[in-house]
């Protein structure tokens, strides 16, 4: 086939899955220059595709999460049919998420091989989970030609994901938060919309959080509405007014603004961790019943900690054993030291107080 002059990514519906995605569409826009790149995804994901220089628009995806929804996706398609898109690209690995592009004529369909889609996709690949470990790799890779996709064929080093920054909404952010200018902030994002066995506990946080306001530091709570029982009670554990509680008090795109802001951040395996790592700020990625052997931050400036019991990483929801030690016994000393490492290791003019 000819070089595609419109591509039709269909995105992942996970924050951070979305963000890794970016690693995709900078290595089309690497091999197609001229290419438009459009994003059809969940609305929640439009501020964070706006972040993304290469995609040309998101189109949101009309539908609740496990949706079938033949109908919607066929209006959806035949819509979409008067764009010509030359390719289109399939992240998720479900069979509803092939149907819109099948719908819009799309002549090249290309994805993984999953829920025995292999008729409704003229590009289907069988995915060497060995070969490829990491979930980036996998989304890289569908860039590539079909015969193209071991490791080596792969651009060394992947490109990152890079998110631009508001800064005149950051500082409106700051002011609106009176997150004081001049200031060390550490972020904490406890929060995983996954579920409980990703969660490091409030103590640990909050041990962490007294340890750096006595040094001298503000935090930041971040997260969903979701998440507010959650930094609610660290805030209670630090006891200080130098801790911030900004979950749900901030929209996706505020969140990211906020983000940029930061000295170091402290989080779970969650969509903030990822975002902050594209935003390239000193972080520490606890890791619980998930591993970053699957997706780890995309970053260099990264301490990824865990430990070492054997039965983890398990990749449930909630812990099977009810114990969770996979993150109570993973101390909060040792995320002090690794920030005091990750410190050490950045210029200083790098550790970036909050705009003023």
């Amino acid at each position: 086939m000819s070089t595609p002059q419109r591509i039709l990514i269909v995105g992942p519906s996970w924050v951070g899955d979305m963000v890794m995605a970016q690693s995709l569409f900078i290595e089309l826009r690497h091999r197609h220059p001229g290419a438009v790149i459009d994003v059809l995804a969940p609305a929640w994901s439009r501020p964070l595709l706006a972040r993304m220089p290469q995609v040309n628009q998101a189109i949101d995806l009309p539908l609740a999460h496990r949706e079938i929804g033949l109908g919607k996706r066929y209006r959806l398609g035949r819509k979409l049919a008067e764009q010509r898109y030359d390719l289109a690209i399939l992240l998720p690995n479900s069979f509803k998420s092939a149907l819109v592009p099948l719908f819009a004529g799309i002549p090249l369909r290309t994805g993984w091989r999953g829920e025995k889609r292999g008729w409704v996709l003229n590009d289907c690949r069988d995915l060497d989970k060995q070969a490829l470990p990491l979930m980036v790799q996998r989304f890289v890779a569908l860039a590539l030609p079909a015969d193209t996709v071991l490791p080596t064929d792969l651009p060394d080093p992947l490109p990152v994901p890079q998110l631009q920054v508001n800064r005149e909404q950051a500082r409106q952010v700051c002011e609106q938060f009176a997150l004081p200018p001049d200031q060390r902030l550490l972020m904490l994002c406890p929060g995983a919309e996954f579920g409980d066995a990703k969660r490091w506990p409030c103590e640990h946080y909050a041990e962490v959080a007294r340890d750096h306001i006595n040094k001298g530091w503000h935090v930041v709570l971040m997260g969903s509405a979701k998440d507010q029982a959650v930094t609610g009670e660290i805030a209670a554990l630090a006891g200080s007014d130098a801790c911030h509680d900004l979950a749900g008090k901030t929209s996706l795109d505020q969140a990211i603004d906020v983000l940029s802001q930061a000295t170091a951040v402290v989080s779970n395996d969650s969509g903030l961790m990822h975002i902050a790592a594209a935003l390239h700020r000193p972080l520490v990625a606890v890791y619980g019943s998930t591993s970053a052997d699957f997706t780890p931050p995309l970053s260099d400036q990264v301490a990824i900690l865990n430990t070492d019991i054997d039965c983890r990483p398990c990749f449930q929801r909630e812990c099977p054993l009810q114990h969770k030690r996979c993150l109570t016994e993973l101390e909060p000393s040792r995320v002090i030291k690794a920030l005091e490492r990750l410190s050490a290791s950045i210029i200083v003019g790098d550790m970036q107080p909050c705009v003023s």
